[in-house]
C-alpha cells in the first residue's frame, strides 16, 4: 500500500494533467482515475484508523469564504463535505452571506474536502464569471447564484457515487476488525456525536430559495467538473 504523502501527490499529478488536456475526453480520463483513487485513499485511511486508535481523529478545520457568491461557495464545499463523511457548519453575515464554514470529521476527511474544494472552487468561479442568462430582463446574479447551485448538487452526487463504489469494493480487512461497512458506520457514529457536542445549538438549515434559471447549466457544469484534486451557526 503506497504511503499517505505519495498517494495524495498521485492524485495532485493526475488533476494538473486533467487540467491541461488538450480534449474533454483526456481530461475525464484523468478525471475518472483521480476520482477513485481519492475514494479508495479514504477507505484505506478509515481501515488503518480503526486498526490504530488515535491514528485519526474527528476536528473541525474553518474555511474563509470571500463574495461574491459567498453563500454559493460555502454550499459547495459544504456539499463536498458531506460526500467525504464530514459535517458543516455556515457561520453567517447579513443579507445571505457565509462569513466561513466549518468542515468536522476525521481529519483525513478533511484533508480529502479541503484537496478537492480548492480545485473545484477554482474550476467552479472560472466558469461561473462567464455565465449569461438566455433572457435580458433576468438578473445575471440570480443566474449566476442558481448556476453554482446546480453545480455543486452535480458534484456532491458524483462524489457519493465514487464513495459508495469504493466502498463496496472487495478488500482486505485488517485483522480484529469487522467489515467495511461497520468500520465507515462506527465513524459517522464518531463525528455525529462529537459534532453534537462541539456544536449543540445548531438550528436545522433552511432550504435554499433561488430564483434564477442557472440551474440545468450549473448541474451540466458539475458533471464535467474535475472532482479528483485539489455570526449564527447554521448546519448543513
Amino acid at each position: 500500500m503506497r504511503g499517505k504523502p505519495e498517494k495524495l501527490e498521485i492524485i495532485r499529478k493526475l488533476l494538473a494533467k486533467a487540467e491541461r488536456a488538450a480534449t474533454a475526453e483526456e481530461s475525464e480520463t484523468y478525471t475518472a482515475k483521480a476520482v477513485e483513487l481519492m475514494a479508495r485513499h479514504g477507505i484505506d485511511e478509515a481501515l488503518l484508523a480503526a486498526a490504530e486508535p488515535g491514528r485519526d481523529v474527528p476536528g473541525g478545520t474553518t474555511i474563509t469564504m470571500s463574495d461574491p457568491y459567498s453563500a454559493g461557495k460555502a454550499r459547495l464545499l459544504a456539499w463536498t463535505a458531506s460526500a467525504l463523511r464530514c459535517r458543516s457548519v455556515l457561520h453567517a453575515r447579513p443579507g445571505g452571506r457565509v462569513a466561513a464554514v466549518t468542515v468536522f470529521g476525521f481529519a483525513s476527511d478533511r484533508e480529502r474536502v479541503e484537496l478537492l474544494y480548492t480545485s473545484l472552487l477554482l474550476q467552479a468561479t472560472t466558469q461561473v464569471a462567464r455565465q449569461r442568462p438566455a433572457w435580458s430582463d433576468e438578473s445575471v446574479a440570480a443566474y449566476r447564484r442558481s448556476w453554482l447551485h446546480g453545480f455543486a448538487a452535480e458534484v456532491h452526487r458524483r462524489l457519493a457515487a465514487a464513495e459508495q463504489r469504493s466502498a463496496d469494493e472487495e478488500r482486505t480487512v485488517p485483522a480484529g476488525l469487522p467489515s467495511t461497512a461497520l468500520v465507515l458506520a462506527d465513524r459517522d457514529d464518531q463525528v455525529d456525536r462529537a459534532f453534537a457536542a462541539e456544536f449543540p445549538h445548531i438550528p436545522k438549515a433552511r432550504t435554499a430559495t433561488l430564483s434564477g434559471s442557472g440551474l440545468r447549466a450549473g448541474m451540466s457544469a458539475g458533471r464535467r467538473a474535475d472532482i479528483g484534486r485539489r455570526a449564527v451557526a447554521t448546519r448543513v
